[in-house]
């Protein structure tokens, strides 16, 4: 059997995990990624996990923060650590910068984009944001997610 695994959330009948799956496996919470996932890859001797959405989307969880992922996320996961996560960015005042890095610490999730490092409760994460909608859902949800706190690496 190889050591990489190619899912989709509607294979996922005991042959091969979901993306969703791998996360719950490495103590990840689903919703760290977006609803749509078509399908991944994951090599279990490196750690690379790779995961497709049908086009790239945005989500903005809560004001000063807005998300957009790539059709194509990839990083190197372990438990409660992804690092060289490519592929997901975050709208900090003007600019969009790459997350980088995030690492489960207990209850929280830190998430580094290099310069600095914001924290929120796991739980915020319980749900997958709506894949590709973001503000314009048409029932017009949109989830608020509070940083716990913002500490700069400078």
């Amino acid at each position: 059997m190889s050591p990489t695994v190619g899912a989709s959330p509607s294979m996922n009948n005991g042959k091969a995990p979901s993306v969703y799956d791998i996360l719950r496996e490495f103590n990840f919470p689903i919703g760290l990624l977006p609803e749509g996932i078509v399908g991944c890859k994951l090599d279990r001797t490196t750690g690379k996990l790779e995961a497709y959405l049908k086009r790239s989307c945005h989500f903005s969880p809560d004001e000063p923060y807005e998300l957009k992922y790539k059709s194509t996320i990839s990083g190197n996961i372990s438990r409660n650590r992804l690092t060289n996560l490519k592929g997901v960015s975050v709208k900090f005042m003007f600019f969009w910068v790459n997350i980088v890095e995030v690492v489960r610490n207990g209850d929280d999730l830190e998430f580094s984009i290099g310069m600095a490092t914001a924290s929120f409760p796991v739980d915020n994460f319980s749900e997958c944001p709506p894949g590709g909608c973001g503000v314009d859902c048409s029932d017009g949800k949109v989830r608020k997610i509070k940083a716990k706190s913002l500490v700069s690496s400078a």
